[in-house]
């Protein structure tokens, strides 16, 4: 069964007009609503990433001879840096020297940056002399404008047991909460 339609009316001269002004304006009209915004997010899901860099530059002895460091950070976390070893270093994979570190960082604003306790990988140049090869930390909030931060640094540089200092260059991403 073929199905057709078919009219014995020609189309009028305004039947025309209609379907040349109709059609369109019903396919312009009826399309595609436009692509629908995100719902908002709540301020606590919301981040502000940042890249971070700069460099550390700290003494043993402020604190405590053998296990503490005191110095200056400089750059975008610009304030002062504290480090704890967090027991005797431990031999590591390859002939590297493994350090467990807690840092202790207050910009100079005044607010504190929280570290989960780090691990620092090592290559000793000497009895007192260590290359850092890889030194991780995770930063898991603090006060001020840290308050719900979240981030990561990598750092390199040596730590020189003879003369009791370290130098440091950090980098990486800081992810701020959005402040209410």
């Amino acid at each position: 069964m073929k199905n057709t339609i078919a009219s014995t009316r020609p189309l009028t001269r305004a039947g025309l007009i209609a379907l040349v002004v109709f059609v369109p304006a019903m396919a312009l009209f009826s399309g595609a609503s436009p692509t629908p915004k995100a719902a908002p997010q709540s301020g606590a899901t919301e981040r502000h990433c940042v890249p971070v860099g700069g460099t550390i530059m700290t003494n043993f002895g402020a604190i405590d001879p053998s296990t503490n460091t005191l110095g200056p950070a400089t750059g975008d976390l610009q304030g002062a840096v504290s480090a704890t070893l967090l027991g005797a270093p431990q031999p590591g994979a390859g002939g590297t020297v493994v350090f467990h570190v807690q840092h202790h960082w207050v910009t100079e604003s005044g607010d504190t940056i929280l570290f989960d306790p780090a691990v620092a990988t090592t290559a000793p140049l000497s009895q007192t002399l260590f290359a850092v090869i890889t030194y991780p930390a995770h930063i898991t909030g603090g006060t001020g404008k840290f308050a719900g931060a979240t981030g990561d640094l990598t750092f390199i540089g040596e730590v020189d047991f003879g003369a009791l200092k370290t130098v440091f260059r950090y980098s990486g991403q800081v992810c701020f909460a959005e402040q209410d």
